[in-house]
């Protein structure tokens, strides 16, 4: 157990009005769709990160544009003492190539149309549908940030 928080790079790519989910084979959130993503390695960009989880969790080959949010996860044990805290960092990702196909450690990769993305029917990660939208968002308005202001 690490007394540090884990940072870790998570891939949102938009295209064609749809998102590219893994279902996660391993802890935390294992069986639940999510953005690709993992780990920061040691002297790895953000940036980096998300695009190196990218190919190696779908094979699908993007660029890494902007930061879109952080989120942090915070992993309990059933006693409710802190297991584990995440520090995830999504970056929004142009698609350049590839078709998803699982691989390291998915079950499961495909492209979800953001309009269909409902906690309530897909068994998904926390704020997965709103970091999709902001995605789609942002990549309809490429001058304006996550809080909607222009960039000057």
């Amino acid at each position: 157990m690490s007394l540090s928080p884990v940072p870790a790079a998570i891939a949102v790519i938009v295209h064609e009005g749809r998102t590219l989910l893994v279902r996660r084979a391993n802890p935390p959130d294992a069986g639940l769709w999510g953005f690709p993503g993992g780990k920061i390695e040691f002297g790895e960009t953000v940036k980096d990160a998300a695009m190196r989880e990218l190919l190696e969790e779908t094979g699908v080959v993007a660029q890494a544009q902007d930061i879109i949010t952080t989120l942090d996860i915070l992993v309990h044990d059933p006693s409710g003492a802190m297991r584990q805290h995440y520090i995830l960092i999504a970056v929004q990702c142009r698609w350049i190539s590839g078709e998803p196909v699982a691989g390291d450690d998915a079950l499961e990769a495909r492209w979800f149309p953001i309009a269909e993305l409902d906690p309530d029917r897909i068994a998904m990660s926390a704020d997965v549908d709103s970091i999709a939208r902001r995605a789609q968002a942002l990549a309809s308005n490429p001058g304006e940030n996550p809080d909607g202001l222009h960039e000057r």
